[in-house]
């Protein structure tokens, strides 16, 4: 054991401690320990041995002292508190950020920033470096977070393709346009022609990505667009409902439809059948996400894929290249067509 007794008490290890443990020096130990540049593999592997045999935690104060930053990335979601625990794409997303970032040793910090207020307080918060950078979760068009971190020099990089920001600002998104057209597509086949849409909010991306890719879809099947046929929702289960009520008194032959949202797809179900039709019997129903909702929902949901995984590792990714001084990037991933019981 590399600590000795002091009063009864264990002394924690030290960087010396390791650099005596591995046999190199202190500076070599340093070194591993920021990034591990000008290190041989050999001593890299000895560090990182007698770390974990000494137990050594790194005093992240400490270093901050020295870096100038504060090891920890925040994860913050511009929507009310009740979404982040009802829809399961945030808890997906949040936890594949924070395991993207343990392979590096750096904690994710949440934070919740539903209202005006609070957007103003995080942004404080943040701008003052209590946080190396942000991944942004959820912002709408007009929400001045993303402008105002990016204009005061914070790495960030946003969940969906931006909205009304101007450029110089990194996201990562799932190709909303195009999975909503897999969707259509695969409704018309089946021989659908009174095709609706749930669409999410007209402020974000995928509520403008993938209204865009249903219109795109039913003007080449050359079945017409017919606005009755869509109603907005927020992405929640109440929408949904209200959205399906709202359908089914516009167009009440309607034959299937396009929710922009599994969560949302739940909702129009539950209403549907609550109106006696039978899905997919009368009424085919696609959602969007392939979360938990899509097997959880009656009966299940076919429903386009995110490859929330891969969302995760590339948003920090990109983060941690461009807190190393990289230029902004932009990142779109492929969707995936997923059929169940509900077309």
């Amino acid at each position: 054991m590399t600590m000795s007794q002091s009063g009864g008490r264990r002394r924690p290890p030290t960087i010396h401690d390791v650099a005596r443990e591995a046999g190199v020096s202190r500076g070599t130990v340093s070194r591993v320990l920021n990034g591990g540049h000008y290190v041989s593999p050999a001593a890299q592997e000895a560090v990182n041995s007698a770390i974990r045999r000494t137990g050594y935690v790194v005093n992240r104060h400490a270093r901050s002292l020295i870096t100038g930053r504060s090891d920890s990335i925040g994860f913050l979601l511009t929507e009310p508190q009740e979404r982040f625990f009802e829809d399961p794409n945030f808890n997906v997303l949040l936890r594949g950020c924070t395991q993207a970032l343990a392979a590096h040793d750096i904690p994710l910090l949440l934070m919740l920033a539903g209202t005006e207020d609070e957007r103003r307080r995080i942004t404080r918060y943040i701008t003052a470096g209590h946080v190396d950078g942000v991944l942004l979760v959820s912002s709408h068009s007009g929400d001045p977070v993303a402008e105002q971190l990016r204009d005061a020099g914070v790495p960030l990089v946003m969940c969906g393709k931006p909205i009304g920001v101007g450029s110089k600002i990194s996201y990562v998104a799932a190709d909303d346009r195009d999975g909503a057209r897999d969707m259509v597509r695969h409704l018309v086949s089946l021989g659908r022609r009174r095709v609706g849409m749930v669409t999410g909010p007209p402020d974000t991306p995928g509520g403008v990505e993938r209204l865009a890719g249903y219109r795109e879809v039913l003007t080449e099947a050359g079945i017409g667009l017919d606005e009755r046929l869509v109603v907005s929702g927020d992405y929640s289960r109440a929408s949904g409902e209200a959205a399906a009520e709202l359908l089914l008194e516009r167009a009440p032959d309607v034959d299937a439809v396009f929710v922009a949202s599994d969560l949302m797809a739940q909702g129009v179900l539950g209403t549907l059948q609550r109106a006696g039709r039978s899905v997919p019997g009368d009424v085919a129903v696609g959602g969007f996400d392939d979360s938990s909702a899509a097997v959880a929902a009656s009966p299940e949901l076919t429903t386009i894929r995110q490859p929330y995984d891969r969302i995760s590792s590339e948003m920090v990714r990109v983060l941690l290249a461009q807190i190393g001084g990289e230029d902004p990037a932009a990142v779109i991933l492929p969707t995936e067509l997923v059929k169940r019981q509900s077309t």
